[in-house]
């Protein structure tokens, strides 16, 4: 069965199970707490970290159904934050539509953040046990780390890899990581096991995020679903950036400098930033740099016998995220 397929019918069964959670929880709610989640949790995304919550469990020799649950828990975390990044960054929108945050107002979106939080850490206490919420805490409490790192690094123009990777494990890495690690205790995996696949998540999430920050600078709008530039627009260092400013030379430094410092100029200054990335290598060793963290991402595998669907699922997904268009 194609990648795409069964994506598309693991997202279905998800949305399912979100449905039907959703359903049960609107019997005690308050009814606006509810329209925000209906509104927040079913506006696009392809529930890869469920996915990969399934999949791992799988792996492992566990066919439980109730492993839902702890995919769905995975994918509350992420809306909430999803909600609350809308907030700190004012944003407009998210996936083509009205953010929670601009549809519903501020205190909101906060408070639907907050109750995801709190239920998706229930969900997976229920169904997965101490040590699985060990990981899913493990990994919310890095995800605030890698936002109060990005916040102390926005006005830092001489950031490193080091300091990039930083951010990306806390705001994108570790979530994915915990998702594959919490399904590998659901389905009784070893210390090893779980190690390796916390490992691939780490990687898998590492690449993707170095992918998307390309698709920002070279993606096409009709295929991502927004526009090019907003990274530029809001000053952040992603990789290609970063690999311009390390090379530069002393002009061309300046330049890209004067335009990050001045919010007008960032705002025209796209096509310009763009061919300065391009003339010093910085989108092709970005491009190299996730190749090799994919690598990474799929060294683990190794430990888990040939000819598992899931692993070759799992595989594949590697190549997914380094070729995908949006």
């Amino acid at each position: 069965m194609e990648l795409k397929q069964v994506i598309a019918e693991e997202a279905t069964r998800i949305d399912e199970v979100m449905r039907q959670d959703i359903g049960r929880l609107s019997r005690d709610l308050d009814p606006l707490l509810i329209d925000i989640l209906e509104y927040g949790l079913f506006s696009g995304g392809k529930r890869i970290r469920p996915l990969l919550t399934v999949l791992s469990a799988r792996l492992c020799g566990c066919r439980d159904e109730a492993v839902y649950h702890l995919g769905v828990a995975c994918e509350y975390l992420h809306a909430a934050t999803l909600f609350h990044d809308d907030v700190i960054d004012n944003a407009e929108e998210r996936r083509g539509k009205t953010s929670v945050f601009r549809r519903f107002g501020l205190s909101a979106a906060v408070l639907a953040g907050d109750f995801l939080h709190a239920h998706s850490m229930s969900l997976v206490g229920r169904y997965g046990g101490q040590e699985a919420l060990a990981s899913f805490c493990g990994a919310t409490r890095g995800m605030v780390d890698g936002e109060f790192i990005q916040l102390r690094n926005a006005e830092n123009r001489n950031q490193q890899e080091n300091d990039y990777f930083a951010v990306v494990m806390g705001k994108t890495a570790l979530l994915i990581g915990a998702a594959c690690e919490i399904g590998a205790v659901f389905g009784g995996a070893d210390k090893q096991q779980r190690a390796g696949l916390r490992t691939y998540g780490v990687n898998l999430g590492c690449a993707f995020q170095i992918v998307d920050d390309l698709l920002d600078y070279l993606g096409n709008p009709e295929k991502t679903g927004k526009r090019v530039g907003n990274d530029l627009l809001e000053a952040k260092m992603t990789l290609p950036l970063i690999y311009a400013l390390q090379r530069a030379d002393e002009d061309d430094r300046a330049r890209l400098l004067t335009i990050l410092d001045d919010g007008q100029k960032r705002s025209s200054s796209f096509e310009q930033v763009s061919t300065l990335i391009a003339r010093y290598d910085g989108f092709l060793d970005a491009r190299k740099k996730a190749e090799q963290i994919i690598q990474d991402a799929l060294a683990p595998l190794a430990d888990f016998g040939e000819g598992s669907s899931e692993k070759v699922l799992l595989q594949a997904l590697c190549s997914f995220v380094l070729n995908r268009e949006h």
